[in-house]
C-alpha cells in the first residue's frame, strides 16, 4: 500500500502541486494523466525514493520493491542482454556464487567426516532452499521468456547490450525489471520504443500481475486494457476516477461541461456585483452597503477550469490534385546491405484512395521499404509513381530538416495556405505549442517537440500520397486523436506505420506485412491481423495440438489408401483453380477505386469469399494427407 500525505513540490514558478493525501492499494492498477508539465513523471519519481517532495509525507510498507522505468535510460554495459539481467538480481546472484564456490570446494575435498565438510554440507541445503524460495530454478527461463516476448530473437541475447540502440535497451531495462517481479510497477510511457506485437506481450503481462500498477501512458487501448482507476494531474490537484482511461474521460468531460455552466453563472453575479460596487462605493449613504459587497467578492471562491481547446477541434489534410486510378506500381522491388537481404520480389500497385497500414516488429525493414518507396535508397526493381502523384513523407527524422532559425509559428505560416492560416495558432495548440511557445526558435527544441512541429507542418502541407513513419510517437491522446480524424476524411491515399492499435483501428483497409523476406497483403482490419498472429500468449495456449491419427486410421487397408490418394489429389486440383482465381481478383484488387466504394465493397468481399473456400480445402488436404500417412 502508498499512502500520500500532504505532498507538495514547489518550483520558482510555483507549485507544481500540493496537499496531495492519497492511498493506493494492492492490486491497484492505475492511470496516471495530465498535460505535459502537469507533474506526472515527478509524483513516479517521488514514489520511487529517487526525487524528494518540497513538502509533505509517502508512506510505504516496510521491504516494499519497486521497478521504475524511467524515460531516460543510460546504460553502459559490456555485459549480454541476457547477463545484464542475470546479475540484476543481488540476493540470487550472491546465493548462486556461494553454490558454485562451495561446489567447486566439495569435489576436490576428500576429508567426508570432518566437522567442516559437514558444516559446509548444511550450507550448502539452506542455500538450495533460498535458491528454490526464490524460484531460481525458473529465473533464467524466465529472463529467456521476457526478453522475447520484448522482442528480442535468440540469437540477440548473447549480444553486449552496448551494441543496442537507446530504444532496444530501454527494452532490456524494462525486461530486468519484469523478471525482478517488484511489488509496486512505475512505468513512465513504457510503450514508446516497442512494436505492436511486444506491446500486446507486455499487455497480458501486467493483467497478469499481482503488485501495484502506476503506469503513464499515450496509448489509450493500453491504458484500457490494463487499469481500472484513473488520477489526473489537473492545476495543482489530483483528481481520482474509479474507471480506466475511456470511462475517465467521458464522466470528466460530463464534469467540466456542468462547471463551465457553474461558472459562467458566478462570472454573470461578479460582474453584477462588481457593476454595484462601482455605482455605490462614492456615495455617502451606501458606501457601508459597497464594502459588504467587496468583502463578500473578495470570499467567492472563484471556479477555475483547465483550458482544453483541442477537445472539439477538427482539422483535415488538404488534397493538392487528383491523381490518376493509381499511384504507385512496385516491381520486383527488393533491397540488401551486403549479404544481408531485407525484402525482395515486391510486385504491387497501389490505386488511388487505399489506406494502408504496414506491420511488422522492429528491425523487419518498414522504414527501408518506405525509403525505397521514396527513391531515397536505390535497390532492386523499379518504384513508379501514377499520374499527378505529389508525395508528403514523415519520416523518423524528419525532425532535423527543420530549419533551426525559424520559430515555432514561422515554420508552420511558412507553408499553410487557405482559410486555415487564421487557425495557426490553434493547430499549433493541438500539437502542444502553446502561449509564448509558438515563439520559441526551432533549435532551441526538445527532440520530441521538433517531431511533433514536423507533424504539424506536414498537416498543412497539400499532397495526394502521405507516407507516415510512426507519426504518433512524442503525441498525446487528444493529438493522436485529431490525427486520426484528419487522417479518416483524407481524400488522397496514404501509407502508415505506426504501433498504436487504437490510433490504427478503423483507420486503414489494408495491411501490408514484411515477413519472410517479402510483402504480404492482407484485406482484413488490423484487429483482426492481431488476431491471426496469435499476440496473446493466452490464445497460443490454447491452439489446437496436431490432429493424431486414431488406430483405425492405422489399420486402413491398401484399398482406402488408393482412395484416399485419389481424393489428394482431386483437392490439390481444386485448390490449385482457387488460387488462380485468387490471384486474378488479387490484380483486379490492385487496380482498384477505392472512391467507389460499392465496387470496392463488393470485390473485397468476393476476395474473402474466396480466400474462406480455400482455407476450407486446404483444412480438408492435411486431413486426408493425415489419413494416407498413417
Amino acid at each position: 500500500m502508498i499512502t500520500l500525505n500532504q505532498l507538495g513540490i514547489h518550483l520558482p514558478q510555483g507549485y507544481l502541486f500540493k496537499s496531495i493525501n492519497l492511498q493506493i492499494n494492492k492490486s491497484d492498477r492505475i492511470g496516471l494523466v495530465g498535460k505535459n508539465g502537469a507533474g506526472k513523471s515527478t509524483l513516479l519519481r517521488i514514489i520511487s525514493g529517487s526525487q524528494s517532495p518540497s513538502e509533505g509525507k509517502i508512506h510505504l510498507a516496510k521491504d516494499t520493491s519497486i521497478g521504475f522505468l524511467t524515460q531516460d535510460i543510460h546504460i553502459q554495459s559490456s555485459n549480454s542482454v541476457f547477463e545484464y539481467l542475470n546479475n540484476s538480481n543481488k540476493a540470487l546472484k550472491k546465493i548462486t556464487d556461494r553454490l558454485n564456490e562451495i561446489n567447486k570446494e566439495l569435489v576436490t575435498r576428500v576429508d567426508y567426516e570432518s566437522e567442516s565438510y559437514l558444516s559446509l554440507l548444511d550450507e550448502l541445503s539452506d542455500l538450495n532452499e533460498s535458491f528454490s524460495l526464490l524460484d531460481g530454478y525458473t529465473w533464467e527461463e524466465r529472463i529467456s521468456v521476457t526478453l522475447k516476448g520484448l522482442g528480442f530473437k535468440e540469437e540477440e541475447l548473447n549480444k553486449p547490450l552496448n551494441e543496442f540502440s537507446g530504444g532496444w535497451k530501454m527494452r532490456a531495462e524494462l525486461a530486468k525489471i519484469l523478471v525482478n517481479q517488484p511489488d509496486i510497477l512505475l512505468l513512465d510511457e513504457p510503450t514508446n520504443h516497442l512494436d505492436i506485437i511486444s506491446i500486446s506481450w507486455l499487455e497480458s503481462y501486467l493483467q497478469k500481475f499481482d503488485g501495484i500498477v502506476i503506469l503513464i501512458s499515450h496509448d489509450r487501448l493500453f491504458l484500457d486494457n490494463i487499469t481500472q482507476r484513473t488520477l489526473e494531474i489537473s492545476m495543482g490537484k489530483i483528481l481520482d476516477y474509479p474507471f480506466p482511461y475511456t470511462k475517465y474521460k467521458k464522466t470528466r468531460e460530463e464534469e467540466i461541461e456542468r462547471t463551465q455552466s457553474a461558472k459562467k453563472q458566478q462570472d454573470k453575479e461578479i460582474k453584477q456585483t462588481e457593476i454595484l460596487i462601482n455605482k455605490f462605493r462614492a456615495k455617502k449613504n451606501k458606501a457601508a452597503f459597497a464594502q459588504s459587497l467587496i468583502k463578500k467578492l473578495e470570499k467567492t471562491d472563484r471556479i477555475e477550469i483547465e483550458k482544453d481547446q483541442n477537445a472539439k477541434m477538427k482539422l483535415t489534410f488538404p488534397l493538392s490534385v487528383q491523381p490518376g486510378k493509381w499511384v504507385l506500381e512496385l516491381n520486383d522491388m527488393g533491397k540488401k546491405y551486403g549479404d544481408n537481404l531485407i525484402f525482395k520480389d515486391i510486385n504491387i500497385t497501389v490505386g488511388r484512395g487505399e489506406k494502408i497500414a504496414l506491420l511488422g516488429p522492429n528491425g523487419v525493414g518498414k522504414t527501408t521499404l518506405l525509403n525505397r518507396i521514396m527513391k531515397k535508397v536505390d535497390g532492386q526493381g523499379n518504384v513508379n509513381y501514377g499520374h499527378n502523384v505529389n508525395i508528403s513523407y514523415f519520416a523518423q527524422n524528419k525532425a532535423e530538416e527543420l530549419n533551426p532559425e525559424l520559430s515555432v509559428y514561422e515554420t508552420v505560416d511558412s507553408i499553410a495556405i487557405g482559410e486555415i492560416r487564421k487557425e495557426l495558432r490553434t493547430v499549433l495548440g493541438a500539437f502542444l505549442f502553446e502561449g509564448e511557445d509558438v515563439f520559441k526558435k526551432v533549435k532551441v527544441l526538445s527532440g520530441g517537440e521538433r517531431t511533433r512541429l514536423a507533424l504539424c507542418q506536414l498537416l498543412l502541407s497539400p499532397s495526394n500520397f502521405l507516407i507516415l513513419d510512426e507519426p504518433t510517437n512524442h503525441l498525446d491522446i487528444a493529438s493522436k486523436e485529431i490525427l486520426k480524424k484528419a487522417l479518416k476524411s483524407y481524400k488522397g491515399t496514404f501509407v502508415v506505420v505506426s504501433h498504436d492499435r487504437e490510433f490504427l483501428y478503423n483507420l486503414t483497409n489494408r495491411i501490408w506485412e514484411i515477413d519472410n523476406k517479402t510483402l504480404k497483403i492482407h484485406h482484413f482490419s488490423v484487429k483482426e491481423f492481431l488476431e491471426m498472429k496469435n499476440t496473446n500468449p493466452e490464445k497460443e495456449k490454447k491452439k489446437k495440438p496436431l490432429a493424431i491419427p486414431s488406430k483405425k486410421k492405422k489399420n486402413s487397408s491398401n484399398k482406402n489408401k488408393s482412395n484416399i490418394e485419389k481424393e489428394i489429389k482431386k483437392v490439390e486440383l481444386k485448390i490449385n483453380q482457387l488460387e488462380q482465381k485468387q490471384k486474378d481478383l488479387q490484380l483486379e484488387i490492385n487496380n482498384l477505386d477505392y472512391s467507389d466504394k460499392k465496387n470496392a465493397s463488393e470485390t473485397l468481399n468476393k476476395y474473402d469469399a474466396l480466400k474462406s473456400q480455400i482455407d476450407e480445402y486446404l483444412k480438408k488436404w492435411e486431413t486426408l494427407l493425415e489419413e494416407e500417412g498413417v
